[in-house]
């Protein structure tokens, strides 16, 4: 018992020595295997270091060459600019010396030019104005044909295609546009019925047309004409408001200051719807859009307002019909044309109201409301103190002329008529040479007869175009008036 005891101690103990001695050396070679692998890793890290060492220096030494390349390069181009800015030093000292040279040769010229010229007089025996004179004569005695048949060619060239293509096109649209020939006045009398009536519109003491000047700010007679009253006033909306008021009164029947001033405001607001009616159902009619209320207001103010007898209004809207059908004929903006052509005369609905001339303000006041400069520039060109330079611009004044200078278009009386004439035919007598001015067609041409002896060809082109000249600074006319100066050479001999 006590051997198997023993044995089993021994066992027990070779066992425990031999589970040590093997845990021991799995130990020694797993220590083993870590300090391979940690000194393979340690190897690896190295050639890492290395290689990223090597890098490291190659990028240096890379940079360091572009580096020197770039300080090579600014180098050399500093170099050039030095080069180049004592070139241009040099030049600019040659330049210099050159032009002091210059200015020394020049100062010798004209001294050499001067003795020649003091001995040349001395030989001639003219002075300089006198023998270019001389000279000025002979080469216009020598080429006066030429220059007189060069000038009627250019003339007949230039007028030939222009003049028949301008002709076709206005007699179409004027054939294709045929408008009343008159045009309605403003009325500013209004027909009593009886004079009884007449004492009531006065009032006690004179209240109620005072009462009525006062709210309409138009001047009221009474006294002027049997069976009537004129109202009297610069602004023709204001006028309308009167002679509507009055009419309403005189209706009514009751007039008295407190029903005057209602009458008053009701002639006002049916006015005004009166006035923005016609200006949309002038747009209407011509066929344009976008107007801004407020100029289409001021169209329908022209409803009231005449030149020379004509109805703005309806020269304008007769304008835009023709306006229209000529950019179609010659392909200007056909928009464009017809919106100018309706607004151009705008500004005479505030000339009252606004220091300057009707076209400007119009203008102007297209500005102001957002419209294009090519609609505002044709409004205000439609007058000869501004150049037009565009074609919408050019037709808009071609349709003003035809408009207003048609037979019939506008009232003036005989007297100014013939004062007309009379100052018409008068600028061109003024002119020496002439034997004789007609003013014929109504104004529209004015014939002038030269006297041969005193005036030649080429003159009495020049002449031509001084009369037009002086004809345009110093009268005033719608349109525009021909000049034709005739030169007659009559041979007469007998046969004895």
């Amino acid at each position: 018992m006590i051997e198997i005891v023993i044995a089993a101690a021994v066992g027990l103990g070779l066992g425990a020595g031999g589970k040590y001695t093997y845990d021991r050396e799995i130990a020694r070679k797993s220590k083993t295997n870590a300090e391979r692998e940690i000194a393979r890793a340690q190897t690896k890290a190295s050639d890492i270091i290395l290689k990223a060492k090597d890098e490291a220096l190659r990028l240096e030494n890379e940079r360091r060459k572009d580096i020197q390349k770039t300080e090579t390069r600014l180098a050399d181009r500093e170099s050039l600019l030095d080069r180049k800015l004592d070139e241009l030093d040099r030049r600019s000292e040659k330049l210099r010396t050159a032009e002091d040279e210059v200015e020394s040769l020049k100062n010798e010229i004209r001294e050499i030019r001067t003795r020649q010229q003091e001995k040349l007089e001395k030989i001639a025996g003219l002075k300089k104005k006198d023998a270019a004179e001389k000279l000025m004569s002979m080469t216009e005695r020598d080429i006066k044909e030429d220059l007189i048949g060069l000038v009627g060619k250019l003339q007949r060239d230039a007028a030939e295609d222009a003049e028949e293509r301008a002709q076709t096109i206005l007699v179409s649209a004027m054939e294709r546009m045929a408008s009343e020939v008159t045009a309605e006045r403003t009325v500013t009398a209004i027909k009593l019925a009886d004079e009884e009536m007449k004492g009531r519109i006065i009032g006690k003491e004179g209240r109620n047309i005072q009462a009525l000047q006062r709210a309409t700010g138009v001047d009221i007679l009474v006294d002027d004409t049997p069976g009537m009253i004129v109202l009297s006033s610069f602004d023709p909306v204001r006028r309308q408001v009167a002679r509507l008021a009055m009419e309403m009164l005189m209706k009514d029947g009751r007039i008295h200051p407190g029903r005057i001033e209602e009458v008053v405001q009701k002639a006002e607001k049916q006015i005004e719807k009166e006035v923005i009616r016609a200006g949309e159902d002038a747009a209407r009619e011509v066929g344009v859009t976008g107007i801004p209320k407020e100029l289409l207001r001021l169209i329908g103010e022209l409803k009231f307002r005449t030149s020379y007898g004509q109805n703005v209004l309806l020269h304008s809207t007769e304008m835009t019909h023709l306006a229209g059908l000529i950019a179609e004929e010659i392909g200007a903006n056909v928009r464009v044309t017809k919106i100018a052509t309706l607004l151009h005369d705008m500004g005479k609905a505030v000339t009252h109201k606004i220091e300057g001339k009707h076209h400007h303000i119009g203008a102007e006041m297209a500005r102001r409301a957002g419209l294009a400069e090519d609609i505002c520039h044709a409004i205000e060109a439609h007058h000869d103190d501004i150049d037009a330079t565009t074609p919408e611009a050019m037709i808009v004044r071609v349709v003003d002329a035809l408009s207003a200078a048609r037979p019939g278009a506008r009232n003036i009386s005989a007297e100014n008529f013939a004062e007309r004439m009379r100052d018409l035919e008068n600028v061109a007598l003024g002119f020496k040479g002439i034997d004789k001015a007609y003013a014929i067609s109504a104004g529209r041409e004015v014939r002038v007869m030269v006297r041969p002896e005193a005036i030649d060809d080429l003159s009495a082109i020049k002449l031509a175009r001084d009369i037009a000249v002086k004809i345009e600074s110093t009268m005033q006319y719608p349109g525009t008036i021909k000049v034709n100066v005739i030169r007659e050479t009559r041979a007469i001999e007998f046969a004895k």
